[in-house]
């Protein structure tokens, strides 16, 4: 069991730790240090909580059900289908969020190591044409592929850190807020970098529902991303000066101020191959989630159009139908809003505080109150830590809704 107890943790904190990593300094560079990391605290903090409430619903049902089917046993229907579309937006968000900053990076990595000069519209295509081959493919090429990637970006990412801690600035990790509505409008972003609760299902399964590993395994597995997180806007941050960042916004910005503001050589190449690693992995673990899903429910509807029950694997037409309704979505998001990497990220987050805050709070007071008599796991904070996950989810929510009607600053 500890073997799984460690594996499950690797998963969360694989899970959490991608390309929402490389938003957080853009988002925090109006901030300061100081205000992010009181905000990655309390929203670290408010994700461990929600996530174990998933695992006292869990209690209640059997170890191998998934958020559709505790939705649709404490909610009914409707709960069901609020979990389906919260899933599908989450997705298609995260996938666009991708593609619009693997595009870029995608043309400057050709430029730089074979020197091929591609316009970034046809850069976006291909990176994502090749993605979705992968994913067509199936789960297996995706596995191999992914484990060679994540090795390689653990080794990246230890290099980064270790070449920008020496160049750490401590004057610009005092940086202050320059103006108050960013703090509220980098909420979502360093919110949507805390999510791995698509993986919570998969855990409880695997753990057998074993409360006790399953607590270990979700606050250990959260709690390294934070360690992590932290780190990284340290050597950030601390290495580039905040004006320098807000005025130069963007992904492909901030690896280019990085690698300026440290003198060694090939960083920006590490930085940059750090940053890819990080969005295909992402990437590459979202589509397939994504693709997944839409083949599950075309099979599904398909069986019950001709009355019978699918039971051979997908043609290739109809793995080829599913990619495709997989990717043009977010692509074409991707080449409408070439930049739109934080912007589609923050959009994410909507369906993420339904998924990660809303359904399970909600799910959970009904089922306390239906239990009343059990002796279970309960999280603790009783009544009153349910109510305030419920209104900073509305905050979330709120922020998000405030950035895209303007109200609030724009971030990256």
């Amino acid at each position: 069991m500890k073997s799984k107890v460690l594996g499950s943790t690797l998963i969360i904190a694989g899970t959490t730790i991608g390309a929402g990593m490389l938003a957080l300094p853009i988002a925090s560079a109006g901030i300061g240090f100081g205000t992010s990391l009181v905000l990655m605290f309390a929203l670290w903090a408010l994700m461990a909580y929600t996530a174990l409430l998933m695992v006292e619903l869990h209690q209640y049902a059997d170890h191998s059900a998934t958020l559709h089917t505790l939705a649709k046993q404490v909610l009914g229907k409707k709960g069901k289908y609020i979990a389906s579309f919260a899933m599908l937006f989450l997705f298609y968000a995260l996938c666009a969020a991708y593609i619009a900053g693997g595009g870029g990076q995608f043309a400057d990595r050709l430029d730089m190591l074979f020197g091929i000069r591609l316009p970034g519209t046809v850069a976006t295509l291909l990176f994502t044409v090749l993605v979705a081959l992968t994913v067509t493919i199936g789960t297996h090429a995706v596995d191999k592929l992914n484990r060679v990637l994540f090795t390689l970006k653990l080794i990246a990412m230890s290099s980064v850190l270790f070449l920008l801690a020496p160049n750490v600035t401590q004057g610009y990790l005092m940086s202050m807020p320059v103006q108050q509505g960013l703090i509220v409008a980098s909420i979502p972003v360093i919110f949507t970098s805390f999510g791995f609760h698509g993986s919570i299902p998969a855990i409880v399964n695997y753990l057998e529902g074993d409360t006790k590993a399953l607590k270990k395994a979700i606050v250990i597995g959260s709690s390294l991303p934070l360690v992590i997180y932290i780190f990284w806007q340290i050597v950030t941050l601390g290495v580039v000066q905040q004006s320098t960042l807000i005025e130069n916004s963007g992904l492909s910005n901030l690896i280019g101020l990085l690698a300026e503001a440290v003198h060694v050589e090939k960083l920006a190449t590490i930085i940059g191959v750090f940053a890819d690693l990080a969005l295909v992995t992402s990437f590459l673990g979202v589509s397939l989630g994504l693709f997944e899903y839409l083949r599950d429910l075309g099979s599904k509807f398909t069986s019950k159009q001709n009355g019978t029950k699918q039971t051979a694997g997908l043609s290739f037409s109809q793995r080829a139908i599913a990619a495709l309704v997989t990717f043009l979505p977010p692509l074409c998001f991707a080449l409408f809003y070439p930049q739109g990497f934080i912007m589609a990220l923050g959009y994410a987050a909507i369906a993420l505080a339904v998924l990660a805050i809303f359904l399970p709070t909600i799910m959970v007071a009904k089922t306390r109150k239906q239990f009343t008599s059990e002796t279970g796991y309960q999280v603790a904070g009783g009544h009153i830590a349910l109510y305030s996950s419920m209104l900073i989810g509305v905050i979330i929510v709120g922020s998000q809704l405030l950035v895209t009607f303007k109200i609030l600053p724009a971030l990256g």
